[in-house]
């Protein structure tokens, strides 16, 4: 008998031996789009006069939902989410989710978690807003929506992130 040649086992978990271009493109929307999240907290929460003026801040009693969610007040969802303008519920998780994406892109690690969360909090400011005046559907809430699902897709966090480490291919949580 011959003996035969097995190919060697192929390791779902294992790290690609090689990058290719387009992996460091995923990996810098990923930190670009993480930074644009973690901003948002950041400026927020204290008021550094970029969106948000030092007096209106979080940590000076500021309510960071109130802005946007009282301005949506004559939009087609405007009663239900003006209603939710200002409540410390709503505070907290959109603060929440501000920080958990932003860090978790920057990180590359709990990315796919990240995509969820920030792809529905993207989805919920669109609806906010509707009708959209500039154009009938697309807005940059879709589009952020959009590349976070392609940034879990391409397992963006393994390049120039975390999310390379043997503990995070392992756990599918972490990825």
């Amino acid at each position: 008998m011959a003996a035969t040649m097995s190919k060697p086992a192929v390791h779902l978990h294992a790290a690609p031996a090689t990058r290719r271009p387009v992996d460091y493109v995923w990996a810098l929307a990923r930190i670009s789009l993480g930074w644009v999240f973690l901003w948002a907290f950041l400026d927020k929460t204290f008021g550094w006069g970029f969106a948000t003026p030092a007096a209106k801040a979080w940590i000076n009693g500021g309510s960071p939902t109130t802005g946007f969610l009282k301005g949506t007040g004559e939009n087609a969802l405007g009663g239900f989410f003006s209603s939710l303008a200002g409540q410390a519920w709503v505070d907290w998780m959109f603060m929440a989710g501000l920080l958990g994406v932003g860090a978790a892109l920057i990180l590359g690690v709990g990315t796919r978690v990240a995509a969820a969360a920030g792809g529905l909090m993207m989805i919920l400011m669109w609806a906010a807003e509707l009708p959209l005046t500039t154009n009938p559907f697309m807005d940059d809430h879709i589009v952020y929506a959009i590349v976070l699902v392609g940034l879990a897709m391409a397992n963006a966090g393994a390049t120039l992130g975390l999310g390379g480490l043997p503990i995070v291919r392992r756990h599918a949580i972490l990825k």
